[in-house]
């Protein structure tokens, strides 16, 4: 026999680990509209000493910063979670890697260990959303940036012509 609330538990967490990597792939994909899908109305969200406000706030923040930023990646690590029915909570270990503008005119490594320690709310269209994100900078280094690669896909990366399903196109979820 199978347990529905184990069921029901495991379908929650996936969901919301599914959460958790559309927020990478919408800050690395730099895709706005996907960003303001994963949080709740009356979300807030804390940035280190980078942004503390409403995630409406944050957003615009993140849009601001986009032209800047060439590349970003956002990599999972460890995503523990608890759920409680319509609620839920987590602490996810990633790295950050940003390349950003110096100054000089040049441009600069930013890689950070980063941790967020997230609320999660189930809505009433049934799908989770970020409703508190603390965002904690446990490692930053940077330094000069003299590499290469395919800087600055953001429309023209692969992975929207390749991946066809709704998951991976740009926009809010469908």
């Amino acid at each position: 026999m199978i347990d529905q609330t184990a069921l029901q538990t495991l379908l929650d967490k996936e969901a919301i680990r599914e959460l958790v990597l559309l927020y990478c792939r919408a800050i690395d994909r730099q895709d706005i509209a996907l960003l303001r899908d994963l949080y709740t109305d009356d979300a807030t969200d804390t940035h280190g000493d980078s942004f503390d406000g409403s995630a409406e706030d944050y957003c615009a923040f993140i849009a601001r910063a986009f032209p800047h930023m060439p590349y970003s990646g956002h990599h999972v690590c460890n995503h523990l979670v608890a759920v409680d029915e319509d609620v839920a909570s987590g602490e996810v270990y990633a790295l950050a890697y940003h390349l950003i503008p110096t100054r000089e005119g040049g441009q600069e490594e930013d890689f950070m260990a980063v941790r967020y320690i997230d609320n999660y709310r189930r809505c009433a269209d049934g799908r989770w959303r970020f409703s508190r994100r603390v965002v904690t900078y446990d490692l930053k280094i940077r330094r000069p940036f003299d590499g290469g690669g395919q800087l600055g896909l953001a429309e023209r990366d692969p992975s929207y012509a390749e991946c066809r399903q709704s998951l991976f196109q740009r926009g809010a979820r469908t």
